[in-house]
């Protein structure tokens, strides 16, 4: 498989699977608010997709959707002084109305209407004279506040085109990579760096997906070259989008990986490189799903039974949650495991492990989950791979020990409506193989 093909096959593997389930959905509620405020019953007039379904951006799994219902400017009179919270009310009462078994929410900007695996955030607006939208912040008192959804995705659209489809495919590709390693990064976030990057450039003006490994490798140096900020102006509209948490250790290491992919050029593993970067969606090597079930390492052969949290939830990474490790001795003080490896140490055996949370911005309730997965030759000679997913037991921690030499691997996945929204991962080095029950 040639790099163009790779790339071609990814792209297409994270396209959205579900659109006609989307598109019913965005009719449904469409017709419940034309309904309540026009008496009419249209599933497309008045209503706009935004956010990263709107701009064409978003990938298979997303979650996250949004919506603009445009009132009829006759109803301005009568929410305009302190009735954004009734009109938040009245939109979610109308959807609630027509279809009552369905869980519908006002929150403090949007009415969020609730399905298996994905939600939509409706936004009622009235329209303005410059084709911006005054949306209800009912916080408070109360207050209008400006959105100009129209301009991003014109500017999606044409600058698109000037770069030769180039601008979504890696607005898409950059989706992937944050779901593989847990970046909390917002779609418009994604969008604005990959409009900006592709902006300072001429390279890529008139390629294609032939040249996407030396466009990831460029488009990861570049976000780990931003100097910090805690916004940027959005492309189109240059309303300021918020950084969630700083990206670019992240983006340095997608860098690293991605130089090291194309080292691998013509090598068989060299999709295995990318899939590093990029996750599973990227297409493994030839052959490589006959191997899957089993691993092998200094003429020993293990079962391979690590499970894979993509095959059990869709995953859109929108929140943030950092793990951490206490680890105990006997006469010795506990330490934490980040302070260790920021300082080069290496774990030896007969120590106890406890991973924890020690913050997430996930909102609850939701449901944490872990898996713990074995490396090296040690985990091979002694069929201990492990890398099951299993639920937690309600204390937010998993508490293991070092048993035996190798690089091992812990990690959690935030599950919220059915969704992984957030992950986060440590790696655990240890030496010194002794004697021990696996």
């Amino acid at each position: 498989m040639s790099t163009a093909d790779a790339f071609r096959t990814f792209l297409d593997n994270i396209r959205i699977d579900n659109g006609e389930t989307i598109s019913l959905r965005y009719g449904e509620i469409t017709a419940a608010l034309n309904k309540k405020f026009r008496d009419t019953e249209s599933k497309t007039a008045n209503s706009l997709q935004v956010g990263s379904y709107g701009r064409s951006t978003a990938i298979k799994g997303v979650s996250d959707l949004d919506m603009i219902y445009i009132m009829p400017a006759g109803k301005w009179n009568d929410y305009k002084n302190g009735g954004q919270y009734r009109l938040l009310r009245a939109c979610a009462d109308a959807i609630s109305d027509r279809y009552p078994s369905t869980t519908v929410k006002v929150d403090r900007l949007v009415v969020r209407v609730l399905y298996k695996y994905f939600h939509i955030e409706v936004q009622p607006v009235f329209e303005q004279g410059d084709g911006s939208f005054s949306y209800p912040d009912s916080y408070g008192d109360g207050s209008w506040k400006i959105t100009k959804p129209r301009g991003e995705i014109e500017a999606m659209k044409e600058f698109n085109e000037q770069k030769n489809n180039n601008l979504r495919r890696l607005a898409r590709m950059v989706r992937a990579w944050k779901n593989k390693h847990g970046v909390a990064m917002g779609g418009l976030l994604i969008d604005t760096l990959a409009y900006n990057f592709l902006k300072q450039t001429d390279e890529y003006n008139d390629r294609s997906y032939l040249y996407y490994d030396h466009m990831s490798r460029d488009f990861f140096k570049f976000l780990a070259d931003q100097p910090k900020q805690e916004y940027y102006a959005a492309l189109g509209s240059n309303q300021r989008v918020k950084v969630k948490k700083d990206f670019r250790k992240k983006a340095k290491k997608a860098h690293e990986l991605c130089l090291k992919a194309i080292e691998a050029e013509n090598e068989e593993y060299r999709n295995d490189r990318w899939r590093k970067v990029y996750g599973r969606n990227f297409p493994p090597r030839p052959a490589a799903e006959l191997a899957e079930s089993a691993i092998k390492s200094d003429g020993f052969t293990a079962r391979n039974t690590e499970h894979f949290i993509d095959d059990m939830f869709p995953i859109d990474i929108r929140y943030d949650i950092e793990l951490d490790c206490e680890v105990t001795q006997a006469g010795f003080r506990p330490s934490f495991l980040r302070h260790l490896l920021a300082s080069s140490a290496i774990l030896l055996q007969q120590k106890r492990l406890r991973f924890f949370v020690t913050q997430t911005t996930v909102p609850s309730p939701f449901t944490l989950y872990w898996k713990v997965l074995n490396r090296g030759p040690v985990a091979v000679r002694r069929d201990c791979i492990r890398g099951q997913i299993v639920r937690d037991e309600g204390h937010y921690e998993r508490r293991e020990s070092t048993d035996f030499r190798g690089d091992h691997v812990v990690e959690c996945y935030v599950v919220k409506d059915g969704v992984v929204v957030a992950t986060d991962r440590i790696h655990v080095p240890i030496s010194a193989e002794r004697a021990q029950g696996g």
